[in-house]
């Protein structure tokens, strides 16, 4: 089990944790009814924090952000010396704690994507989980909640004796989910993006090969190049480019240079 802290991305705190780790803590949390909020972050999720200061201060205030895709381990073994040797990633997370919630009896709920997805999703891990319990699933409403709805929908999660709380609803949209709702949920709340898709067999595993080399983003492209394309060019090449000025000492990411949310977005 590794925990070595957290360490400073381009002014974003990144858990240098493993598997283990991540897998003990939330259930720990789900067991006691204590709040955990989770974000796996890859590169993309990294600069929706670096370059606004407001959403940098929602990710610096979750529970545990873990290293998800190996440009990020890379960053965090170079810049903080973690000596990392792999990456926790959303889509294996997520398969590790069902697995570890159906050994322990411990109820899970998802929320977001569509209701297709989520049907496809459920079917296929209880395949692979049949003791798994569900405590209930609902799709995304694509629109921001009002204050009611968002209060019905934590009241809804709280009365399903849900254990765990995955969230999909894409970054960083899920990422405000969680920090919101962290206010309201005593449970793990876990922003995992497209281990929904992942899991409910609509995208294809990235080959461990490719994951090795820091491709995973290359694999994706491929997969949905019309939707990522812009995402993928303007992003790695700004964390390219950020990463390299901290690394050089030309430029020192304070942890601490962020603006709280006032009256926050509630994505749905």
């Amino acid at each position: 089990m590794m925990d070595r802290g957290a360490g400073n991305i381009l002014g974003v705190r990144v858990s240098a944790v493993d598997y283990e780790f991540a897998v003990s803590k939330i259930m720990e949390c789900a067991r006691i009814g204590q709040r955990c909020t989770v974000s796996a972050l890859a590169v993309h999720g990294l600069m929706t924090g670096a370059l606004d200061s407001t959403h940098r201060y929602r990710l610096n205030h979750l529970d545990l952000v873990t290293p998800d895709g190996q440009p990020v381990r890379w960053a965090l073994n170079l810049l903080q010396g973690a000596r990392l040797p792999d990456t926790v990633c959303g889509p294996r997370l997520t398969v590790m704690l069902c697995e570890e919630a159906a050994r322990q009896g411990v109820p899970v709920f998802f929320y977001g994507s569509t209701n297709e997805t989520l049907a496809r999703l459920l079917k296929n891990l209880l395949a692979r989980f049949p003791r798994l319990l569900i405590a209930g699933a609902e799709p995304s409403r694509f629109r921001i909640l009002t204050e009611e709805e968002q209060l019905d929908l934590a009241k809804r999660i709280r009365n399903s004796k849900a254990g765990i709380l995955f969230v999909g609803l894409g970054c960083p949209r899920q990422e405000v989910f969680a920090y919101e709702m962290g206010k309201l949920l005593p449970m793990p709340i876990l922003a995992v993006g497209a281990a929904f898709d992942y899991h409910a067999g609509l995208l294809k595993n990235t080959p461990a090969l490719l994951q090795r080399c820091g491709l995973t983003w290359l694999h994706r492209l491929v997969q949905e190049p019309r939707r990522l394309w812009r995402r993928y060019l303007v992003t790695n090449t700004q964390f390219v480019v950020l990463f390299l000025a901290q690394w050089l000492h030309l430029w020192r990411p304070s942890l601490e240079n962020t603006t709280q949310p006032g009256a926050d977005i509630r994505f749905g």
